[in-house]
């Protein structure tokens, strides 16, 4: 066993550093660097549900009202390894970016690629979503590296044929759906290609249906928690998708898919696609084109998706789509003008659009290139917008909230303090207080959104409260006196959170624990 570690060890250091693996090996270093030195020396701020997802690593359970709790674990992780400073809790996703490229360049070089597909394919997917998503912690960083794992799975499953691949597969897809839900498409798309295709072989054998049940086992304690608290992540669904995402429409949706990638590789990836569909070339492979188009058409058929629910489709459709580039331009022409012509451009395309996706410049710099390239802020929750777009707005303004709360919260007695809850109306300003609050000496705050509301009030009566935001109409009823104390103000956070109203109210009418239950504010 020693002895062939020890061939292996140089035999893959010789592919990664010179050999087949060398280009997608050396992308997803970049890849990782390019992160890495974002982080360490910028970053503007620690994002809003970054702060949500702290303080859910702080309640582990089972499930949380809008994610499985796998990604939640993973940063209690990190956290206890790295620490939470804000290069710590993105240590995660700059990873999964990295593992991500690296996959879809052996789903490339199993496909037949060479260099230039695999650089190509590389190139694609550092695309202006993925450099997004892989700026700060989230679900979604895991969540494409998973289905780009799967993709990869499914490929040696055509390949080998080997049964033995179908519990893993299994494994993977049951991670995937104690990450995010979303999964749940993919398998549909996974099951779709399976009937229409020839491998529909794998139907008359156990192994397609041990899968499904091994990703059901792994899946089962976030249904059980949904059992146990009214099927809050089903209400969650509901609220959204009524609420902060009814502007959006399939036809919004669709456009997104050329807007978040890099529009210029879009003749890449549709070239994947019609190649897997419809191409001799890799029609064997044809199962995996199905990995895109459930989704795909699940999302547009919702009618309120989000264009970046289909990001972590694509790795298959890059694949696919570079191995197709490599053959047309295999001639002379094609290897001297057209090869080095279709890198150019999208390299180009992708350094001119990362400052948009991730937080590179500072922040006057990024308003006024924005504004010099025509870009508008956007949201895709119908939220309204300042200077920034929402993916960066929301990464401003916590500290000085928590701050402000502070300087209310030191005017009381030692006695006052004790009794004294913080309330937060959403889990942005509460996630301030329990993550900047630390280091002004606040308790944890208490909050109406989401798993807040499930944590409670933390044994409070409500004799004493500093409210954040609303205004004094909307709290007078309540208490027997209101005043309001301060206002909190923040340049470049969203505007809804800037000039927040900071109250403190004395002596709530009724005791807390009874209004709770009529409190939540699931969205």
């Amino acid at each position: 066993m020693e002895t062939t570690l020890k061939l292996l060890k140089p035999a893959l250091s010789q592919r990664l550093f010179k050999g087949d693996l060398a280009p997608i090996f050396y992308i997803s270093v970049a890849k990782l660097v390019f992160h890495f030195v974002i982080n360490a020396t910028g970053g503007y701020g620690i994002f809003r549900d970054e702060l949500y997802y702290l303080a859910c690593a702080d309640h582990l359970a089972a499930g949380y009202v809008d994610q499985p709790p796998l990604s939640v674990f993973m940063l209690k992780f990190s956290t206890l390894v790295f620490g939470d400073s804000l290069f710590a809790i993105r240590v995660i996703p700059a990873l999964c970016g990295a593992a991500t490229i690296f996959i879809t360049g052996l789903i490339t070089l199993r496909l037949g690629g060479k260099w230039f597909a695999q650089i190509l394919a590389g190139l694609c997917s550092f695309t202006l979503i993925s450099i997004g998503m892989n700026s700060h912690f989230s679900m979604n960083s895991i969540d494409i590296f998973i289905w780009t794992a799967v993709g990869y799975i499914v490929l040696r499953i055509i390949q080998t044929e080997d049964k033995r691949l179908w519990p893993i597969l299994g494994l993977v897809l049951g991670l995937g759906l104690l990450n995010k839900i979303g999964v749940l498409f993919l398998g549909c798309g996974l099951f779709i290609g399976l009937v229409i295709t020839p491998q529909r072989k794998w139907l008359t054998t156990t192994w397609p249906y041990a899968a499904g049940i091994i990703a059901l086992i792994i899946f089962s304690p976030y249904i059980i928690w949904n059992m146990q608290h009214d099927w809050a992540h089903l209400e969650f669904i509901k609220r959204a998708s009524e609420g902060k995402y009814s502007g959006l429409s399939p036809l919004k949706f669709i456009g997104d898919q050329f807007l978040m990638n890099n529009l210029l590789a879009s003749v890449v990836w549709i070239a994947g696609l019609l190649t897997l569909l419809f191409h001799a070339q890799l029609s064997q492979y044809r199962w995996l084109a199905f990995l895109f188009l459930g989704p795909l058409a699940i999302f547009i058929l919702n009618g309120t998706s989000k264009g970046e629910y289909l990001a972590p489709g694509y790795a298959i459709l890059w694949a696919a789509g570079s191995v197709w580039w490599e053959n047309l331009t295999a001639s002379k022409m094609g290897t001297l003008i057209v090869r080095p012509l279709l890198i150019i451009l999208i390299f180009s395309l992708t350094v001119v659009a990362a400052p948009l996706a991730a937080p590179i410049l500072p922040v006057d710099k990024y308003i006024a290139y924005a504004k010099a390239l025509g870009e508008e802020p956007s949201s895709s929750e119908s939220k309204e917008l300042s200077e920034l777009p929402q993916h960066f707005a929301d990464m401003f303004g916590w500290e000085e909230k928590a701050r402000d709360v502070a300087i209310v919260f030191n005017k009381l007695s030692a006695e006052e303090k004790k009794r004294c809850a913080i309330f937060g109306t959403n889990y942005g300003d509460c996630g301030a207080i329990d993550y900047y609050g630390k280091a002004y000496g606040l308790p944890k705050a208490i909050g109406n959104h989401n798993n807040y509301w499930i944590w409670g009030t933390r044994e409070y009566t409500g004799d004493l409260i500093i409210i954040m935001g609303g205004s004094l109409e909307d709290h007078i009823e309540n208490f027997e006196s209101v005043t309001q104390e301060i206002v909190s103000d923040c340049q470049y956070c969203m505007p809804y959170e800037d000039n927040m109203k900071i109250f403190l109210g004395r002596k709530l009418k009724v005791n807390i624990k009874h209004v709770w239950p009529n409190e939540k504010h699931y969205d």
